[in-house]
């Protein structure tokens, strides 16, 4: 088995490689790069690997940002000490998510999974085949409720009470249907990706809307839009020219990708 590993801390590459040599003793780790803009250079010139492993955040930015410049056809598996990035990353190549430390037995049940879904398509031989499965097949998980605080209580927040989420002065609010209002630990960009498209809309820098809380829209000045939300929101919630389409698109039913 050829890999490589895409990791800007030498002690986590370290140990990673240890623990796949000692799962699979033969495996050959070809390449350690630490950084987005080696990564694909590299990966310009040779994109042949059985696997990667590849953390999200390096030295120069997210490694999202490879996919960007590298038709990748090699299956991916994430290694990254933060959960937020979850739904982005099985938007690209991969089929497992690694928290660190990444644990033995952990990492055997991804190398597992990577092999029967290459032995799935061994007869045809197929790459595109083996992409396609995992896109098709990977189940996404988006978040269903938010723990808040009230006075000296945490109290659970289902994601079906939730209307809308906005920031303001470097504080994020999520507003419920019935007109509470409670401040979350978490950012609107982080957001974007734990919430499912079908239900909530990232309309501008300010306001994650759900389909629920639009109870009319209004064309705006400068080819704009106005929402009306219920709760009422004191802010103006627009909905820019660029984004009007994919809101008008959203709003009939249709997915749209931020």
């Amino acid at each position: 088995m050829n890999v490589l590993i895409i990791e800007d801390e030498a002690p986590a590459a370290a140990r990673l490689k240890s623990l796949l040599t000692d799962i699979v003793p033969d495996i050959n780790v070809a390449e350690v790069l630490d950084s987005v803009e080696a990564s694909v250079q590299h990966l310009k010139n040779k994109n042949d690997y059985d696997v990667i492993f590849m953390d999200i955040h390096l030295a120069d930015g997210r490694s999202f940002s490879i996919f960007e410049s590298v038709d990748i056809k090699t299956p991916v598996i994430f290694t990254t000490a933060f959960d937020q990035y979850a739904m982005k990353a099985f938007e690209v190549n991969s089929i497992d998510y690694l928290l660190k430390p990444v644990h033995k037995n952990r990492l055997s049940q991804s190398l597992t999974k990577l092999h029967e879904m290459k032995a799935h398509f061994e007869q045809n031989n197929t790459v595109a085949k083996l992409m396609q499965y995992i896109t098709q097949n990977t189940e996404k998980v988006y978040k269903t409720r938010f723990l808040v605080a009230k006075g000296d209580s945490l109290l659970p927040v289902n994601i079906e009470q939730v209307a809308y989420f906005f920031a303001q002065d470097k504080y994020v609010f999520l507003v419920t249907t019935d007109r509470q209002q409670h401040i979350i630990n978490i950012t609107l960009d982080e957001l974007s990706v734990k919430l499912n498209p079908v239900h909530f809309f990232r309309a501008n820098r300010q306001f994650i809307v759900s389909a629920k809380s639009v109870k009319k829209v209004h064309h705006y000045f400068n080819y704009k839009l106005k929402i009306e939300l219920f709760p009422p929101s004191t802010d103006d919630v627009l909905v820019s020219r660029a984004r009007m389409s994919d809101f008008k698109a959203w709003m009939d039913g249709e997915i749209v990708s931020e």
